[in-house]
């Protein structure tokens, strides 16, 4: 029988041990799912069609945009508009927007 105590304990250290799995086993977006798809998503973004996406400049990519959630050097990173997964640094994706 569980007490509300050992509850208590037991749910900080799950928390943790989910995040940390989570992070260590972020797979990357694939551009061919549906959501990539819908929001352009390239992951290298010297690829970006100009033509379909006439607001792409060029030095714009996943790891200058304020979504971004990957440190400074990292190959990939979190991004809230992929749940669960990374995205290529050098990236990018029509919701754009350039860091401060």
């Amino acid at each position: 029988m569980t007490t509300r105590r050992t509850f208590i304990q037991i749910v900080p250290i799950a928390g943790i041990a989910l995040l940390a799995a989570q992070r260590a086993g972020a797979a990357e977006v694939d551009p061919k799912d549906p959501q990539a798809v819908a929001l352009g998503y390239v992951s290298d973004a010297s690829k970006v069609d100009k033509a379909k996406y006439p607001k792409f400049a060029a030095g714009q990519n996943c790891a200058t945009c304020q979504l971004y959630q990957g440190k400074a050097g990292d190959a990939s990173g979190g991004c809230p508009l992929f749940a669960g997964k990374t995205v290529a640094a050098k990236g990018w994706c029509s919701a754009y927007a350039k860091k401060a």
